[in-house]
């Protein structure tokens, strides 16, 4: 092995081949450094092409496809493309669209001479990794600088009884034999809400479990209040403030007692409520690191550095904001300063998407953090039955909410719920960097028929409610001042000459 100009193995070790890992890797290979990946799997890609982002977001796609979801306002609820859907049909899309992934990453890793290394890798000194890459078998390599882009894994609770078919993780779920008659979900985060939503549709009974009286708290609590009805519109059973006593699996059923004496009964039960961060088997403690009760590593937000500098962490075994698309530009900016290359800062203002059936996506502020800041501002809203495309996709849902300073007029944040709404936040996304105002929205034109067009329609509603700049006024021709007092001398002087003649 050729050594580097540092006397190390490699410029950078990446540990991870996840969306942070992934991206760091080829970073440091463009700048022509020498690059190692080591990942446990024997397919790149990490969780986010396995069991996380991309197999549910195509399960989603496939659901929606099938059932024809999108066409049941026009031909009824009982419209399906197909009539029975079996497990394999979800998996067959699954299985296409995940060899695609890893056939591109595979070809970005080979085309930037990335070279990989599969195994388990933990730390034995400062610059030194020690990789187990078949039983009993192991590697040494160095490194200079180091990145941690491990990921999370499901959080398994002991008083959970996982049993592999029935009883659940979200990494497990997608490995199901047959699609539940019925399904309980506990835990009303991110993915739990994704997996409910998505099996409810397939007309799967879901019941959806969360401890705690509120769910999505960094959402805008309007936007929560729609997607809430929508969704026991749709049938599924939001159960909130219900704490777990115990879980029960019957065999033929599985159930579960909630601590205020009810009973929910289901098929099937996926657990999805949190994650670790996948950290215990990398000895920190060899490089003097150590972690939170998840598992998570504390870095500096701007470079992604640990208190440890030549060792760096991103993605979501950093934890918030855990998505992919974040996670894919900490990994540019980490790899660039790690190689002593100036960057493009990250932006401000990042996009949310969930995808729910329906989906949801927010940019900037809630209203909620707006009143904590003590913000004046000023609300647009549309829904997407007032577009004209609505109509035409038969949408009876959907809704744009738009928040506005009433000092400045910028855009302050964006919410969005229904069809289209983590491609259509971009479009918030890119004004809210640019520091627009809601004169934007009012002067500019939009393609139309389009949903997008639901940003008019807001900007619109905000904008005739809010102070009319000086430039907008109705500005009526001033009266000549010198006319006036003219005109009022006149009048005098006849009143009093009239006044003269009538005394005489």
């Amino acid at each position: 092995m050729t050594e580097t100009k540092s006397g190390f193995d490699y410029d950078l070790i990446v540990i991870g081949s996840g969306p942070s890992g992934r991206t760091a890797a080829i970073q440091a290979a463009k700048l022509k450094r020498r690059v190692l990946v080591i990942d446990r799997k024997d397919r790149l890609g990490g969780v986010s092409v396995h069991t996380g982002t991309v197999p549910s977001k195509t399960l989603r796609e496939t659901v929606l496809n099938l059932t024809g979801w999108r066409e049941r306002s026009f031909y009824g609820r009982s419209y399906r493309v197909k009539d029975q859907i079996k497990a394999d049909d979800l998996k067959a899309r699954l299985d296409i669209t995940l060899g695609h992934e890893v056939d591109v990453l595979e070809h970005q890793f080979n085309r930037n001479h990335v070279e990989v290394l599969a195994g388990m890798a933990h730390f034995i000194g400062p610059n030194e990794v020690e990789v187990e890459i078949e039983a009993g078998d192991t590697t040494r390599v160095t490194g200079e600088k180091f990145l941690i882009a491990t990921g999370t894994r499901t959080y398994r609770p002991d008083y959970v009884p996982f049993n592999g078919s029935t009883i659940v993780d979200g990494d497990e779920f997608l490995e199901m034999e047959e699609i539940p008659r019925s399904l309980i979900v506990v835990g009303a985060g991110v993915i739990g809400v994704e997996y409910a939503t998505m099996f409810s549709a397939l007309d799967v009974r879901v019941t959806l479990i969360e401890p705690r009286d509120s769910f999505l708290d960094f959402i805008d609590r309007t936007l929560i209040q729609e997607f809430t009805h929508q969704i026991r519109e749709n049938g599924v059973d939001l159960r909130l403030g219900s704490a777990i006593e115990r879980i029960d699996d019957e065999d033929d059923h599985i159930e579960v007692t909630l601590e205020n004496g009810r009973h929910v009964r289901g098929d099937m039960l996926l657990f999805a409520a949190g994650r670790m961060g996948n950290t215990d088997k990398l000895n920190l403690k060899a490089v003097g690191l150590e972690t939170d009760h998840r598992g998570r590593l504390q870095v500096e937000r701007k470079t992604y550095q640990t208190k440890v500098g030549h060792i760096y962490a991103t993605g979501d075994v950093i934890g918030h904001p855990s998505l992919a698309s974040t996670s894919l530009q900490q990994g540019r900016v980490a790899a660039c300063h790690a190689m002593d290359v100036p960057t493009v800062p990250e932006s401000p203002w990042f996009p949310y998407g969930i995808y729910s059936v329906p989906e949801m996506s927010t940019c900037g502020m809630s209203e909620e953090e707006l009143k904590e800041r003590g913000v004046p501002y000023e609300i647009g809203i549309a829904r997407f039955r007032e577009t004209s495309r609505g109509h035409i996709m038969g949408l009876e849902h959907g809704m744009l909410k738009m928040l506005f300073s009433l000092k400045t007029r910028r855009v302050l944040g964006v919410q969005i719920v229904g069809e289209g709404a983590t491609e259509l936040i971009h479009i918030a996304q890119a004004v809210l960097n640019l520091k627009g105002t809601v004169d934007y929205f009012v002067q500019n034109t939009f393609n139309y028929p389009t949903l997008a067009e639901a940003y008019k329609i807001a900007g619109l509603d905000a904008f005739n409610r809010m102070p009319i700049p000086e430039e907008y006024k109705d500005k009526k021709p001033a009266k000549d001042k010198k006319a006036s007092v003219k005109k009022a001398t006149a009048k005098v002087e006849a009143k009093g000459s009239n006044t003269g003649k009538s005394e005489g």
